[in-house]
């Protein structure tokens, strides 16, 4: 068997895999990563405006789908999604499934809280997205990682660079940058800012001229935060 650790990572954007798999060659080179991709996903969810129960049973497909992959080598060692609106269903992949299983946005909220932790009022955390669908289920996410572990909650200051999807999405990449930093810069001062969808990670530089506190990107943090799992068994 091969000692290469085989990781599948599941995007519900075409412009996900590629700072998702940048973030995987710069935490954790030795992986051998592969994508399943879905870009029906988002568009879908968008037009329903829920998480319906079909959508549930296309993500509990993917996550089976890629655990059983292998090459006659490696077996699946670990799952990384990267779409951030659906943590539910990811929750429910996460529960039918042996093997780690990582929401897009865990490792970030994670080094946020603990960059809040024993602020006033529970810390500010700023969350950069181009996507309204995300707010909502983000800001419970990072709440009930504040609760599971005993933390006050952060206030979620969330900032949507609206038209900046849309301009990815034509191939402008510039404009997408532009708009996300100028989303990001009329944030009032937090503690944080977490740049909350993997397709923008490519605009965290430009974020950072703008702005002093740390900016985390959610594919870094989650590749890092996968590596940990599939390494120590956590």
């Amino acid at each position: 068997m091969s000692n290469v650790p085989r990781i599948m990572m599941i995007s519900a954007l075409a412009q996900s895999p590629g700072p998702a798999m940048a973030a995987m060659r710069e935490e954790w080179p030795e992986a051998a990563v592969h994508n399943l991709i879905d870009d029906s996903l988002a568009s879908d969810f968008a037009t329903i405006g829920e998480i319906s129960p079909a959508i549930y049973d296309r993500f509990q497909t993917l996550g089976r789908y890629a655990a059983a992959a292998n090459d006659g080598q490696a077996e699946t060692a670990g799952i990384l999604f990267t779409c951030s609106a659906f943590r539910p269903a990811i929750e429910r992949v996460k529960a039918d499934l042996s093997i780690p299983v990582v929401t897009p946005n865990e490792g970030a909220f994670d080094e946020a809280l603990a960059l809040c932790k024993g602020k006033e009022g529970g810390g500010r955390v700023g969350l950069l997205l181009t996507f309204q669908g995300s707010v909502a289920p983000l800001e419970g996410e990072i709440h009930a990682m504040a609760d599971a572990i005993g933390q006050a909650r952060p206030v979620v200051m969330p900032a949507v660079a609206s038209g900046a999807l849309e301009a990815l999405q034509a191939g402008d990449g510039d404009e997408h940058d532009r708009l996300s930093a100028a989303a990001a810069d009329a944030l009032p001062p937090v503690d944080v800012i977490v740049v909350g969808q993997f397709s923008m990670a490519r605009a965290a530089a430009l974020v950072r001229s703008k702005r002093g506190e740390p900016v985390l990107t959610t594919p870094q943090m989650a590749a890092r935060k996968l590596r940990r799992l599939v390494e120590g068994g956590e």
